[in-house]
């Protein structure tokens, strides 16, 4: 091949390759905003979703608004100087309507420029407010916490460019020595617990006791004061008559005879 057939040929390719680079037409996938730069300055509007007609030199870089998702763990110390560690789990994404304005400011490394960086340093300083007592029974207090911070952090350093949609925090985990310890005060309220119930127990049991004795003596009192002279010769006149009652008419025999039924009258004399 001569030469002058090369030189064709290398032209027909450089020139494909310049129109293909200097194609009019661009496509901005789903779910992320494309930022147009012109010989190196952003225009302030960014590109939708979908397929455009842009000028030939001009470059398209395309950033997704969709949530995405951080993983790291946490460590720092608490306020009384306990060493903590902890499954962090962020949720963010850019805000599509300051998309030009966050890659001027920010590009395209914030996950490792701005993202985790802020993470442990948030983690750090709110963890520092709390002992490690209280970073386990204020817990939800401390997510909050972090999560506010956190928002706050990322929207000043991106120019309100990354915005916070959900954080979680798992799994505390302190030195042995401590969790040791936390777990024998557990065990020590535990106990405290059971022996403070029983003794409401036997407090309410002997109370018991005592207003079923006092409701006894209550009632023998009451029995007491309604026994008269006019009750007690009823009663003996009412033991008469079911004696009577229960007479068959014959009188008991006494050393083989039959002794007089005697009734005495009021001055103890017979009839």
């Amino acid at each position: 091949m001569s030469p002058k057939n090369i030189f064709r040929i290398v032209a027909v390719v450089a020139a494909l390759a310049l129109l293909t680079r200097l194609s009019p037409f661009v496509t901005v996938p789903a779910g992320a905003k494309g930022v147009v730069t012109l010989f190196g300055r952003i225009q302030p509007l960014a590109l939708d979703a979908g397929l455009h007609v842009i000028n030939p030199f001009a470059r398209v870089t395309s950033i997704s608004t969709r949530i995405q998702k951080t993983d790291s763990q946490g460590d720092a110390a608490s306020r009384d100087l306990q060493q903590v560690t902890t499954h962090i789990a962020l949720q963010y994404h850019i805000n599509a309507q300051d998309v030009p304005q966050f890659y001027q400011k920010v590009g395209l490394n914030y996950d490792e420029t701005v993202v985790a960086p802020q993470i442990q340093e948030t983690f750090k300083a709110v963890t520092a407010r709390y002992t490690a007592e209280e970073l386990i029974t204020k817990r939800e207090d401390v997510r909050a916490a972090i999560r506010d911070l956190l928002d706050a952090k990322l929207k000043d350093l991106s120019g309100n460019g990354l915005l916070v949609d959900d954080f979680s925090i798992t799994n505390f985990a302190f030195s042995r020595s401590f969790s040791a310890a936390i777990e024998a005060k557990q065990e020590a309220e535990q106990l405290a617990l059971k022996a403070r119930r029983d003794l409401e127990r036997v407090q309410v049991e002997a109370q018991q006791k005592i207003a079923l004795a006092q409701a006894e003596a209550e009632s023998l009192r009451l029995q007491k004061q309604e026994i008269t002279p006019d009750l007690i010769k009823l009663r003996e006149i009412e033991v008469q008559r079911q004696a009577i009652d229960k007479w068959d008419g014959h009188l008991p025999n006494v050393n083989g005879g039959a002794l007089p039924f005697i009734n005495l009258g009021p001055e103890g004399t017979p009839h």
